[in-house]
């Protein structure tokens, strides 16, 4: 079950190390000196639980420059014709394909990872997006994306090709998170409501295969089961459902037919409790990642409701594991945490330490196999 957490003491998880390599210089004899920074979380002594890996800001952070880049560089001096994040809010990732939804550019950017590739999901034509919030991928590749304006949910395949959509103002009012069950066969969207919208603060349940509305749970309140302005959703491998319920404060756990099972947080600045919570992701575990925009973190909480470790720090620079605005949050399949920070338009990525640098599949390099 998931409890409230036990009570520790608040501790900074951030550990930088400088590892510092000299190199003797041509003829002269002088020393290059060579930086490189890495983040541990938590810091020594203790045992190393996850370390930062890499931030994704632009297609260059993929997209290796071609010879055609470089000579149309060359021939106007222009810059980059990389193509970045403006205002980034959900993340998902299947396959070493990273997909960040962007408010502004009404659209979702996939950041391809072992085929080096980049592209634009959602711009134009029927699958085109009016304000795409959170989103998912199912176990089998789909990618799920909540439209917040159009009321709707939007499927693709996991290139970006669009499917169908589901939903509609008849159902929903600002759809804001999505996640699949399992076995792919349920949806649960989550509707964020608003202030005349009391029975709107809800969970709706959606058929995947034919896009039929099965039902709903939830209203507005704060008794167990019920929610205030609930933002983000996602599903453990046990198909228990976890709802961020922003206005009170907390994340509610749920069975997959809707029963209340238990809650953890409330609000505060310490350890274990929550004062902005938002993005929300499950690993093979049924460890729960929470992201906080006050607090410039996220937390995990084990299956019990036990607080195991915060990563990420507060922070008006913007460097690696450094945040002022984070939203949404996922882990992939190789247990790799994803947060997105919207004021300093980036994604970053946490490996855990059981993994190496070239394991799972942002390890993965497949473009040889495409020549």
């Amino acid at each position: 079950m998931f409890h409230m957490p036990y009570k520790i003491n608040h501790i900074k998880f951030l550990s930088i190390l400088l590892l510092i390599g000299l190199a003797a210089g041509c003829g002269g004899g002088d020393t290059v000196k060579r930086e490189e920074v890495i983040l541990v979380y938590p810091p020594a002594p203790e045992a190393p639980r996850f370390y930062y890996e890499r931030t994704f800001r632009t297609s260059a952070d993929v997209r290796e420059e071609t010879a055609s880049d470089r000579f149309r560089k060359l021939v106007t001096g222009m810059g980059s014709s990389s193509f970045g994040l403006v205002k980034p809010y959900g993340v998902a990732a299947f396959q070493g394909r990273v997909y960040v939804t962007d408010t502004v550019q009404r659209a979702v950017l996939m950041f391809n990872v072992p085929m080096k590739d980049f592209k634009i999901i959602g711009n134009e034509g029927p699958g085109a997006l009016s304000k795409p919030i959170g989103l998912t991928v199912s176990k089998d590749g789909l990618l799920y994306v909540a439209d917040h304006s159009s009321k709707r949910i939007m499927v693709y395949d996991k290139d970006g090709n669009f499917l169908k959509a589901f939903g509609g103002s008849e159902y929903l009012r600002k759809p804001s998170g999505v996640a699949i069950s399992p076995d792919g066969a349920t949806a649960y969207v989550i509707d964020t409501g608003g202030v005349d919208d009391q029975e709107f603060h809800r969970v709706t349940i959606w058929e995947t295969a034919t896009g039929r509305f099965l039902g709903h749970w939830g209203k507005r309140g704060t008794e167990d089961g019920d929610f205030n302005l609930p933002l983000q959703i996602a599903v453990d491998t046990n198909g228990n459902v976890y709802v961020v319920d922003g206005g009170n404060f907390r994340v509610q756990e749920f069975s997959s037919d809707g029963r209340f099972l238990s809650s953890v947080g409330s609000i505060g600045r310490r350890s274990g409790q929550f004062s902005r919570p938002k993005g929300i992701g499950t690993d093979r575990d049924n460890n729960v990642y929470v992201a906080d925009t006050a607090f410039g973190n996220f937390q995990i909480f084990d299956p019990e409701g036990r607080l195991l470790l915060f990563v990420g720090d507060r922070g008006g620079r913007g460097a690696p594991g450094e945040f002022m605005l984070p939203a949404g949050l996922t882990v992939d399949e190789d247990g790799r945490v994803y947060m997105v920070d919207q004021y300093f338009k980036k994604v970053d990525v946490f490996r855990p330490a059981s993994l190496k640098k070239d394991e799972g599949w942002l390890g993965k390099d497949l473009t040889t196999a495409k020549k």
